[in-house]
């Protein structure tokens, strides 16, 4: 849809590998011809660790979600930070200047998160991951403003202005509780997936009484601009590609 809207043609394709796989996939990719990427959770720490160079902001939260190609290799950059940024602060009018943030889960793209955040300004940032040891590590590396708590202390943590989940679970299908005293009505709640997998979150925000909860599917499109960006040197308007996005979302569900 990107490429339409600026009149360049492309072929992007989903290209399924498991971390076994995924290497050998990607060099098959540039065999045939790939010229860029993006990579999905499991693997976007996997990609920094076969990318020659890599962004300022991919090294430091050690996470790779876009890779371009220059000549024989592979150059990464991470864009899911900053899209959550234009994502909370264009469509939700959220500015997380200031405020405080439960971030739940530790993986590559909560980690991209968690650094975008506290660069926005955030007053406090608590991260919750149910191995306790990758939340301490995350919260040392991102510094002062970053603080990790035990799964099962979440019940002492507050109330946030912003709680964001970026576990698995929505993906697995499984089903998870977290404290209601987290949130109040006036918290945004966002998950970092979108469609199906996000709806077991959002229930629970809006059950936990939250009047604004939401998927990801705006840091989908935004992170994916900036993306095309790096590939093609422009930069897509976003609001078309997401309204019709959400409305084929919003025509699934009906049909189911």
């Amino acid at each position: 849809m990107f490429g339409a809207e600026l009149g360049i043609a492309l072929d992007y394709r989903a290209i399924e590998a498991d971390r076994d796989r995924f290497a050998h996939a990607l060099d098959a990719f540039a065999r045939e011809g790939g010229r860029g990427a993006n990579v999905t959770l499991p693997l976007k720490q996997d990609a920094l660790a076969l990318c020659a160079e890599a962004s300022a902001r991919a090294q430091r939260c050690a996470s790779v979600n876009t890779l371009i190609r220059d000549g024989d290799t592979w150059r990464g950059d991470s864009t899911d930070g900053s899209g959550l940024l234009r994502d909370l602060r264009g469509r939700h009018e959220f500015d997380p200047h200031g405020r405080s943030v439960a971030l739940i889960g530790a993986g590559g793209a909560a980690r991209a998160v968690a650094f975008a955040l506290a660069d926005a300004g955030v007053a406090r940032l608590v991260i919750a991951n149910r191995t306790p040891e990758r939340a301490r590590e995350l919260a040392n590396a991102v510094g002062s403003t970053s603080i990790a708590t035990a799964w099962e202390d979440l019940s002492r943590a507050g109330a946030f202005d912003l709680v964001v989940h970026a576990t698995a679970a929505g993906h697995a299908s499984a089903s998870f509780e977290l404290p209601r005293s987290l949130v109040t009505p006036r918290t945004l709640c966002y998950d970092l997936s979108y469609g199906a997998a996000a709806n077991a979150f959002v229930q629970w925000s809006r059950s936990a009484g939250a009047t604004r909860a939401s998927d990801g599917l705006g840091m989908l499109v935004e992170q994916a601009a900036e993306s095309f960006a790096l590939w093609f040197g422009r930069t897509p308007d976003t609001a078309p590609v997401f309204a019709e996005l959400r409305r084929a979302q919003s025509a699934s569900m009906a049909d189911d």
